[in-house]
C-alpha cells in the first residue's frame, strides 16, 4: 500500500518536549503561538523553485484556506509540513514543535494529502481498523467516526461500492483517528457533486467548531469564503495574502451604502459622516462609504455591525430617518483575481 497517499493518523501521541531556541522559525509553546509557522520557507527542484521563502502563520483554532493556482505550491508546503519533504531553506513550526522533528508533532496531526488509499475489498470500518492498528491508535474510536462523517449506515460495505464522496469521509475519519489538534486537508471537495461539496463544507466546519485548527488547500473560493475564517494565498511559491477573510474582502472595494427618506435631509446626514471622521461620496439619493475605512472594526467579532448600528442611531438622535443602510462587498473571487494580477508581495 502507498502510504503517501493514506489518510495520514496520528501514529501515537508524542509529548512537547520543548525545542531549541536556535531553531529557524521557531515559537514558544502557549495559547497564541499560531497552530504553523513558516519563515523563508523553500523547495527547490533542480532549477525550478517550487516554493519560495514562504512566511506564513495560521492562528490556532481557526479553520485556514490556503489558495492557489494549480502549480503555486500548495501540496508541496503541505507535504513539507507533514514532513513527507523536506525543505531546501527556512524553517517553520508545526504546533509550536519544529519543521526539522516532525517526530514531535506529527502525533497530534491528521492529513489527507491527494486521494485516499484504502483496501477496495475491506468494508469501512475494517479499513479504518487496519489504520489504527498501523497507528497504534485506539478503534474504540471508529463507530463514532463512522457516525461523525455519516457513513454509519454504510461501514459494513466494501470500500469499493463507495461514492467519491463517501470516500473522502472515510478518509477524514482516518484522519481523525488520532484526534489530531491540527487536520490539513488537501482538495478534499475535489471531484465532488455540488451536493457533495455541500456536506464537506458542513463536516469541517463542524469538526473545526469541536477545536482542532483546519487547514484547507482549496481552488474553489465560493467555498472556501463560506467555510474559512482565516486566508493564506500564495501564487509561484510566494505570499500574496494573509489574514482573516472579513479583512480581506474589506479591503477590495466595499462599501456602507445609506439613504435617507427625505432627499433633503442628506446634507445632515453627510455632515453626521464627516463628524465621526468617515470620508463619503453622494451617488444621486444616497451616500456611499468605503468600508476599509471600518477596516479595524472588522479585527473584532461584530465589529462592522456595531459600527453601523451606531451610525444608526446616531441618525435617528438628529431625527433622520435612514430607509436604507446596506453594505456591498467585492466577492472572494474578486480579491483573489486582483491579488494573483498584483503577484506577490
Amino acid at each position: 500500500m502507498n502510504t503517501e497517499n493514506l489518510a495520514t493518523p496520528s501514529q501515537q501521541h508524542i509529548p512537547d518536549l520543548g525545542q531549541h531556541p536556535a531553531q529557524a522559525g521557531a515559537v514558544r509553546d502557549g495559547d497564541d503561538a499560531p497552530a504553523v509557522r513558516t519563515r523563508g520557507l523553500t523547495k527547490r527542484y533542480g532549477r525550478r523553485t517550487v516554493v519560495d521563502s514562504l512566511d506564513i502563520d495560521i492562528p490556532a483554532g481557526v479553520v485556514a484556506g490556503f489558495v492557489g493556482p494549480n502549480g503555486a505550491g500548495k501540496t508541496t508546503t503541505l507535504r513539507m509540513l507533514l514532513g513527507l519533504v523536506r525543505p531546501s531553506a527556512g524553517g517553520g513550526t508545526v504546533l509550536g514543535a519544529p519543521l526539522t522533528s516532525p517526530a514531535r508533532y506529527l502525533g497530534r496531526v491528521g492529513a489527507l494529502i491527494e486521494s485516499p488509499a484504502f483496501y477496495p475489498s475491506l468494508s469501512g470500518a475494517r479499513n479504518l481498523m487496519v489504520q489504527a492498528t498501523l497507528g497504534g491508535l485506539d478503534p474504540a474510536r471508529i463507530p463514532a467516526l463512522l457516525d461523525r462523517v455519516d457513513l454509519a449506515g454504510r461501514a459494513e460495505d466494501p470500500y469499493r461500492t463507495y461514492s467519491l464522496g463517501m470516500k473522502q469521509r472515510l478518509a477524514i475519519a482516518a484522519a481523525l483517528l488520532g484526534d489530531p489538534a491540527l487536520l490539513i486537508l488537501d482538495e478534499p471537495t475535489n471531484g465532488l457533486d455540488p451536493a457533495g461539496i455541500r456536506e464537506m463544507r458542513g463536516l469541517v466546519r463542524s469538526l473545526a467548531d469541536d477545536g482542532p485548527t483546519v487547514v484547507i488547500s482549496s481552488h474553489l473560493l465560493s467555498e472556501v469564503q463560506q467555510a474559512c475564517d482565516w486566508l493564506v494565498m500564495i501564487k509561484d511559491g510566494r505570499r500574496v495574502f494573509q489574514g482573516s477573510t472579513a479583512q480581506l474582502l474589506a479591503s477590495g472595494g466595499g462599501e456602507l451604502v445609506l439613504g435617507c427618506q427625505h432627499p433633503a435631509d442628506l446634507p445632515r446626514l453627510s455632515d453626521l459622516l464627516t463628524r465621526r471622521g468617515l470620508h463619503w461620496a453622494r451617488d444621486g439619493s444616497r451616500l456611499r462609504v468605503p468600508l476599509r475605512q471600518l477596516q479595524a472594526d472588522l479585527e473584532r467579532a461584530g465589529g462592522l455591525t456595531d459600527q453601523i448600528a451606531e451610525i444608526n442611531r446616531a441618525a435617528m438622535t438628529e431625527d433622520l430617518t435612514l430607509v436604507e443602510l446596506t453594505t456591498t462587498r467585492a466577492s472572494l473571487e474578486d480579491r483573489y483575481e486582483t491579488l494573483m494580477a498584483e503577484g506577490a508581495r
